[in-house]
């Protein structure tokens, strides 16, 4: 579907035999199964590489001592040319009959041109109205091109100025994400994906988008961006954190000592007060956490 588009795999033993002459620059590189961004880097000149492959070898250190190797599995890594435009995720899945069934979109923010991360996702009526029609076109001649059929995944795509789109992923095991893009869903729509997929029910989009409000719906994910390692962070203010929203619905505390995250908060926000969930995509979250003293 994409002829002109550059990837290439490459063996993480063999990260330090890459000639960059032969890859376009700026690039992506990002672990061939992942999960959480882990290992996702922009790089933009030489200096940038060996630093990248410095915080490669080191993030997957500590990552395959977490998860198992279906999750995180750092044999082999996929470069790519960077994908211009705005992203979004959607879970869709396929019935038996191979037609595609979009359940939700979201749209991924990002503080700067070389955040990676995962800190904020957010749905809203005006949102899938706009993309609804575009993205099940798409995975409806993805999945005719291989056959899907009784099958879901979570798709995340770039869609640039044009409206031209390229997909990031198609990856079935992210499918409802880590229980958050389905609940974000759920929680701004009333419609449950895993109930959808296992029942096979197709949801009647125009009935849900005139009964839905018009505010903005956010799942944030406290990624530890403090630079503080999380074993020397003895607090968490999760109090202090909530007081900044207008309306949080749900949070779900993380063993940050374990995982690097502090929980994952989902919020509903009147539009003319996004400017919470800017603030919270660009904070680094050292308000929230109290070191360890020496």
């Amino acid at each position: 579907m994409y002829p002109d588009f550059f990837f290439r795999e490459v063996l993480f033993k063999d990260l330090d035999e890459i000639q960059l002459a032969e890859l376009p620059i700026p690039f992506i590189i990002k672990p061939a199964v992942g999960f959480l961004s882990l290992g996702v880097h922009k790089v933009v000149d030489e200096s940038d590489w060996l630093r990248v492959k410095q915080l490669i070898r080191k993030e997957f250190t500590d990552a395959q001592a977490l998860f198992p190797i279906e999750v995180v599995n750092a044999s082999s890594f996929l470069i790519e040319e960077v994908i211009a435009g705005e992203e979004f995720a959607f879970d869709v899945y396929f019935d038996e009959n191979g037609e595609a069934v979009v359940l939700g979109i979201l749209k991924h923010l990002f503080s700067s041109d070389k955040d990676v991360s995962d800190r904020v996702y957010y749905t809203s009526k005006e949102l899938i109205k706009a993309y609804l029609p575009q993205f099940k076109q798409f995975v409806q001649n993805l999945g005719e091109r291989v056959e899907l059929k009784n099958f879901p995944v979570h798709v995340e795509v770039r869609v640039d100025e044009a409206g031209k789109l390229v997909p990031i992923e198609v990856n079935p095991m992210r499918f409802g994400g880590w229980c958050t893009t389905a609940d974000l869903t759920y929680l701004a729509t009333k419609l449950n994906p895993y109930h959808c997929f296992l029942s096979n029910i197709k949801p009647d989009w125009d009935q849900i988008l005139n009964e839905m409000d018009d505010e903005i719906y956010s799942l944030i994910i406290l990624d530890n961006s403090t630079k503080i390692p999380s074993g020397k962070i003895t607090h968490f203010d999760y109090e202090k954190l909530l007081n900044h929203f207008c309306n949080p619905l749900e949070l779900r505390k993380i063993d940050y000592k374990m995982y690097s995250i502090f929980g994952m908060l989902f919020t509903k926000t009147p539009r003319d007060e996004f400017h919470e969930i800017e603030e919270i995509l660009v904070s680094d979250l050292c308000d929230f956490v109290i070191e360890e003293s020496h």
